[in-house]
């Protein structure tokens, strides 16, 4: 019983995922149709191939008799056969391919969409550690499963016609060749899935997981390769990726040793299937009792019909990644589909109210985990054009104040009152630099605004990169800006972005800190001549003649605010 149980639950699994396409979306009824289509073309196929086995029967038995006519005919029939047959296979593969092509091309958009929704790409990264390597599911995991899924269609199907088709050849022949054959097929299919099955389908989950693995360090070699040559942290990170790489030739190691045995259990049971029917039909054609050729006919129903009965023991360690990439995707789609917790006493949640202005009131902020507490009751307010200035200890909690600004984080207790997110742009300490032109770049995230290139070429006079565009051939240059432009260049161009598309409200979080005190001051007094309300971390005391109000994080859950014309930085800041 237990061994049915994992069965449906794979099934359960492989429906949660498939249905989302093949029932659910809008592209159902292309999908169906083309899928009845698909049916259609594989039974034509399975008509095809027993006309042709017949005449193969045909051709032994005219040549055994010396009859020419019914020899040539058969020959005739075989070839036109074959024409038809080479249409039909052509054309359900071509099928094949455009029922993939349809069906990835809806489920990744729809995975996507759901990736992006309420910021769950952040919330999977930073908070549900059991969703690993998300980027694999969606760009490997769904083209596997858009591939496996219509091939293993295809092959039960065609297996289904087949055992319909030969079968009724066979029972007409022998129905000790029926019985025979079933029992045969059982019997592999049952040690199959008992035996390997157990073993290899968890085996398989594991070694994709690893393998994941291993290209995600490689990756993050890739992204961080001048901060590693800095630190001359290549011994290190070596052996860091021969740690990860050991598990990876660990797990393969085992697979193959068990795809052997299976091998080896697949290639004796199918090799002595070829036997079988001269055991059965033999005697008959040695007592004259039938034609030579029933031999070959009934030998071509025989396995085609037997092959047909063991596709699972055929397409078994296909199914077995198959099953593998299954489980990534539906436990990925459950992480989306997640709810946001509910507060309870034990774990409250910060209530985010829409409003005009700014401010937070009686505002407990915990660590997501509800481990630490990072300051407790804080009640300030942000008046328009008055900028507010945090600071305090590295880790004392600043960045965290304005994660829960942004609804990123949400644990703890107390109201925040806050304009539309799209009316406030955030300047992290490390700017985001996009994949695309250099007016993208600049105008990001609202890329839509139609702004002209005399006032981009102003702002970036402003922000000191009066040169930049003609560096790259211009606004509309492609480039790898994140590995071409400097920390302080790159910060440089996040705060244009911030002049470019004005919003209500900014918030930089360090967002200077790679720049000189005289690129900083220009920068901030543009600032001052917008009607921008921002909110800044730092720790220059420069940073203060900018700002009306300090939020000084003082550590142990405790803050203050003050004045920033009365506010002093002590040397620690």
């Amino acid at each position: 019983m237990r061994k049915i149980k994992i069965e449906f639950g794979v099934i359960q699994r492989f429906w949660s995922v498939a249905k989302l396409y093949w029932w659910e979306s809008p592209e159902k009824w292309r999908a169906i149709g083309l899928l009845i289509l698909l049916i259609f073309l594989v039974s034509i196929e399975s008509n095809i191939k027993v006309t042709q086995n017949r005449q193969q029967g045909e051709f032994v038995s005219a040549l055994a008799g010396q009859d020419a006519d019914r020899f040539w005919q058969a020959v005739l029939i075989y070839i036109v056969a074959c024409i038809v047959l080479a249409l039909t296979v052509a054309s359900w593969h071509y099928l094949q391919d455009k029922i993939r092509l349809y069906s990835r091309d809806w489920l990744t958009k729809y995975y996507l969409d759901k990736y992006f929704q309420d910021d769950k790409f952040y919330k999977i990264d930073s908070f549900n550690l059991e969703i690993d390597n998300p980027d694999q599911r969606i760009a490997e995991d769904i083209k596997e499963f858009c591939h496996r899924c219509v091939t293993v269609f295809t092959q039960w199907t065609r297996a289904i016609f087949n055992i319909i088709a030969f079968g009724i050849v066979l029972w007409s022949k022998s129905k000790l060749f029926v019985l025979a054959l079933v029992i045969y097929s059982l019997g592999g299919m049952l040690i199959t899935t008992v035996v390997f099955g157990k073993i290899l389908i968890p085996l398989k989950k594991e070694q994709l997981k690893r393998e994941a693995n291993f290209r995600f360090g490689l990756v993050r070699i890739r992204e961080n390769s001048e901060s590693i040559a800095f630190y001359h942290g290549t011994n290190r990170e070596y052996a860091h990726l021969l740690r990860i790489f050991g598990p990876v030739l660990s797990i393969y190691n085992k697979v193959i040793g068990w795809e052997r045995n299976l091998l080896v259990f697949s290639n004796i049971y199918q090799y002595i299937t070829w036997v079988l029917p001269a055991l059965i039909i033999g005697p008959k054609v040695l007592a004259g009792e039938t034609d030579v050729g029933v031999l070959t006919e009934t030998g071509g129903a025989f396995i085609s019909v037997f092959n047909s009965l063991t596709i699972l023991v055929n397409m078994f360690e296909y199914l077995t990644n198959f099953v593998a990439g299954i489980e990534r995707l539906e436990s990925f789609g459950k992480a989306l589909e997640e709810p946001e917790a509910l507060a309870t006493e034990e774990d409250p949640t910060i209530d985010t109210v829409e409003y005009s202005g700014l401010s937070l009131e009686n505002l407990t902020l915990q660590t997501p985990n509800y481990q630490r507490t990072l300051v407790k009751d804080l009640s300030v307010g942000v008046q328009p054009r008055e900028g507010l200035l945090i600071v305090g200890v590295s880790g004392c909690g600043k960045s965290s104040i304005l994660r829960a600004i942004a609804g990123l984080w949400n644990s703890g207790k107390g109201t925040i009152y806050r304009p539309k997110l799209e009316e406030i742009l955030f300047l992290p300490q490390r700017p985001y630099m996009i994949l695309g032109s250099l007016r993208d770049q600049l105008l990001y995230p609202r890329t839509d605004l139609n702004i002209s290139a005399e006032e981009i070429y102003r702002v970036l006079e402003e922000v000191n990169l009066p040169n930049l565009a003609e560096r790259f051939g211009g606004l509309d240059a492609v480039e790898d800006w994140d590995r071409l432009l400097s920390m302080g260049e790159q910060q440089r161009l996040a705060f244009a972005r911030l002049l470019l598309t004005q919003p209500r409200y900014a918030i930089l979080d360090e967002a200077t800190s790679a720049l000189d005190v005289k690129n900083e001051q220009s920068l901030y007094k543009h600032l001052e001549e917008m009607s921008t309300t921002y909110i800044s971390v730092g720790h220059r005391p420069t940073l203060l003649k900018y700002h009306h109000q300090v939020l000084e994080v003082i550590g142990d859950e405790a803050w203050r605010v003050s004045s920033a014309r009365d506010y002093n930085f002590l040397p620690s800041d």
